[in-house]
C-alpha cells in the first residue's frame, strides 16, 4: 500500500531530505510562497521553492504544533526559531487521488518573521540558481 501524502511529508521533513519531493509532488503542483505574489507552478518550481525551504526553516527548533486533516488537504501549523525570532506558519495541503501534492500554501507571521523568512529564501533560491 502506497504511503499517505502526509505520511511521506512528515518523513521528508524528519529526514530533512527534500529529494523526496520529486515523488511526492504532481506535475501540475502550485506552490504558493508567503513572500513571493504570483503561484510559482509546476513540480519544478514547487519543488524548487520546497527545498529552499527545507534548508530556511527545518532546524532543531522546528515542529509541526497542531494538524486538522481532511480527505484530501491538511492544514499543518508550525513553529520554529531563526535568528532569535519565532516563525510561526501554517502550511496547507491538498493532494489528488494518486496522493500526489497538487498545491501547497504557506502563511507566516509575525511580520518579523515574514521579513527574515523573505531575506533567507530570496538568498537561498539566489544561490542555487547560481549553482545550476
Amino acid at each position: 500500500m502506497n504511503e499517505h501524502p502526509l505520511e511521506t511529508w512528515h518523513r521528508l521533513v524528519r529526514t530533512q531530505d527534500p529529494s523526496g519531493l520529486d515523488s511526492l509532488l504532481a506535475e501540475e503542483a502550485v506552490f504558493y510562497s508567503p513572500v513571493v505574489h504570483v503561484p510559482q507552478r509546476g513540480k519544478v518550481l514547487a519543488a524548487a521553492y520546497l527545498s529552499a525551504a527545507f534548508t530556511v526553516f527545518f532546524n532543531p527548533t522546528f515542529r509541526y504544533v497542531r494538524e486538522i486533516v481532511g480527505a484530501s488537504d491538511a492544514m499543518l501549523e508550525f513553529e520554529t526559531e531563526i535568528d532569535g525570532v519565532l516563525v510561526n506558519g501554517v502550511d496547507l495541503i491538498k493532494w489528488n487521488d494518486t496522493g500526489k501534492i497538487v498545491e501547497f500554501k504557506v502563511m507566516l507571521r509575525p511580520l518579523k518573521a515574514i521579513n527574515l523568512i523573505h531575506q533567507r529564501m530570496a538568498a537561498m533560491l539566489q544561490s542555487k540558481q547560481g549553482a545550476s
